[in-house]
């Protein structure tokens, strides 16, 4: 991915002072940074489609609470990659965060390679995603190119039926099976149903 965007961190602190120490810590270890004040401010900056990386959250905010904006990010099926810091050794919020997706939760005071490490870790968490996503759409795309009946033929060559009992249950002649088949492997350009199986368990994922 030669053309993709440069990774952007995002920082979240209503406390002035820690949020100028982060940003100067991630600029001096080489990430670009973009930092706000509020999870309000964050979510009235953001805008799609967004650069790979991660956001920086603190827990406990005035208004609108880290956890509010996890909450906020996943319904709208924005899936940056959080880390929370917390000042307070707090097991329930720990809990409610990671269950909802949180990647890291990191204690202040902290050690600045402990939230680098972090940083380093989310990223590729995000870039790793993005790439399955993009191959998804690659294969869903090829898949596209069938029509429905050779679909039907392709999931039911994916469950292991044989010609002859995926004529019987789509109510048709074995050789018309024969020639769906055909289709659909010259549409795709592959060889063997292990091919067909990839294409279509790796495009249904979520």
């Amino acid at each position: 991915m030669e053309n993709s965007p440069s990774p952007l961190i995002h920082v979240v602190d209503d406390e002035a002072s820690l949020r100028r120490a982060l940003v100067f810590l991630l600029e001096s270890a080489g990430w670009q940074v973009t930092a706000h004040e509020s999870a309000e401010a964050f979510l009235a900056a953001w805008t799609e489609p967004a650069p790979p990386g991660c956001l920086i959250l603190d827990i406990r905010m005035p208004l609108m609470s880290g956890l509010e904006l996890q909450r906020i990010l996943n319904e709208r099926g924005i899936r940056l990659p959080v880390i929370f810091l917390t000042g307070h050794a707090d097991v329930s919020i720990a809990v409610q965060a990671m269950k909802h997706g949180a990647c890291e939760l990191i204690e202040k005071p902290f050690k600045d390679q402990v939230l680098l490490d972090a940083v380093g870790q989310a990223v590729r968490n995000d870039l790793t995603h993005r790439d399955e996503i993009s191959t998804r759409r690659a294969l869903r795309s090829r898949l596209d190119k069938l029509s429905p009946r050779e679909l039907e033929v392709a999931r039911l060559i994916v469950e292991g039926l044989p010609n002859k009992s995926i004529g019987q249950r789509l109510d048709i002649s074995e050789r018309t099976v024969q020639v769906h088949r055909l289709h659909v492997m010259e549409k795709l350009g592959i060889h063997s149903a292990a091919e067909l199986t990839q294409i279509v368990l790796k495009a249904d994922q979520e």
